[in-house]
């Protein structure tokens, strides 16, 4: 068997152990590329990241590229099992551990925190989110303008709260928000940024929506990660028997889907309109813009088991004009709610997110 042969058959063998079925940095099935410098397996998506470090990885495909003895033995020595116990040792249980369904800014700064920034290395280590405070400057869209301006920010772990002010040396702060009732999610496309992040909070029991940025990548997902460590050490106080496990899942959450759709009022002979929705777990709101800071209304989604179900296409007889075909209604112990989306994949992937919502049961807070 020539040399070549040899390699390419132990490296396949390297390839096919469970551990390096997926991708070491955000879990995709099947990844084809490697680094030959950290011994991991990866995606395509990740390893593009990776060339961006080339001090630290150099990547090469698994099918295309040639890979010599030396670098399979690496790789063999390796894989994706004893890199991540040496780079993901000790990840607070709150920071926030991306997917291949996230943005690429929380992906690249969680690659560069593991490999280049060596974050998670070693035990107590001081990082940027950790302190219990956290204070700078993200850009803010005003909510008339629409122009992005400097804002300061300060997070606050004693306080158990975030606040903005509008100028510099502002003594009082525009808004103080509690932070149990914040929620942060990346939203790169909606906001033009690719580091825009949305921070939504209740007021008055009607969500609000705050869109920010900051040009270093690094810098927001490290205000992310202080949000959500600022949460986590809120509610382990909150509720002192709830697990750790418990806690991480009620942090800051993705909303389960957006999108337009066009929706008529309760009589349902009103022209139907074309809004944009959001659906945060229970909550459906709709908006003129998607990017209004408030909800021009909000329908709450219960489950199954307290009347509420999702239903394909509308009442016959609808009478509210309406120019996209694919209905859907949503009927809840008070009335029925009619939408119609632009789409058949738009329809079944909001009656596949409605119905989600519709067959878990209720918590006692939702209930309250």
């Amino acid at each position: 068997m020539a040399g070549g042969d040899k390699s390419m058959k132990a490296l396949r063998e390297v390839w096919r152990r469970a551990e390096n079925s997926v991708c070491a940095d955000c879990g995709k099935p099947d990844p084809d590329w490697a680094s030959s410098t950290l011994g991991v397996f990866i995606c395509l998506s990740c390893s593009g990241i990776h060339r961006n470090i080339p001090s630290i990885s150099k990547v090469k495909s698994l099918k295309m590229d040639h890979w010599d003895d030396a670098q399979v033995q690496f790789l063999a020595k390796h894989g994706n099992a004893v890199t991540k116990a040496m780079y993901e040792a000790h990840i607070p249980i709150y920071y926030y551990q991306p997917t291949y369904n996230d943005c690429q800014v929380l992906r690249e700064q969680w690659i560069r925190a593991k490999y280049e920034r060596k974050e998670f290395t070693e035990s107590g280590k001081q990082l940027p989110y950790t302190d219990g405070v956290k204070e700078g400057i993200l850009w803010k869209r005003g909510r008339d303008s629409g122009q992005f301006q400097p804002r300061k920010f300060l997070l606050s772990e004693r306080e158990g709260c975030l606040k903005y002010f509008t100028k510099q040396d502002a003594k009082e702060p525009k808004i103080n928000v509690k932070i149990d009732v914040i929620n942060a999610t990346f939203q790169p496309e909606k906001i033009g940024n690719p580091n825009g992040l949305q921070i939504t909070y209740l007021k008055d029991n009607k969500t609000r929506n705050i869109f920010v940025y900051h040009k270093s990548g690094k810098e927001v997902v490290d205000w992310f990660n202080a949000i959500r460590s600022v949460q986590f050490h809120y509610l382990k106080v909150a509720f002192p028997i709830a697990s750790d496990n418990e806690i991480k899942s009620r942090l800051t959450r993705n909303f389960l889907k957006e999108g337009y759709m066009e929706k008529t009022g309760p009589k349902q002979r009103e022209a139907f309109k074309k809004r944009w929705f959001t659906l945060d777990h229970r909550r459906l709101m709709y908006f003129k813009d998607p990017l209004d800071a408030f909800a021009k209304g909000e329908v709450f989604v219960g489950s199954r088991e307290n009347g509420y179900s999702v239903h394909k296409g509308l009442p016959s007889g609808t009478q509210g004009n309406f120019s996209w075909p694919y209905g859907i209604t949503i009927v809840t112990p008070d009335r029925e709610y009619l939408f119609t989306c632009e789409t058949e994949a738009d329809q079944l992937d909001w009656i596949t997110a409605f119905t989600g919502v519709i067959n878990q049961a209720m918590t006692p807070q939702e209930y309250a």
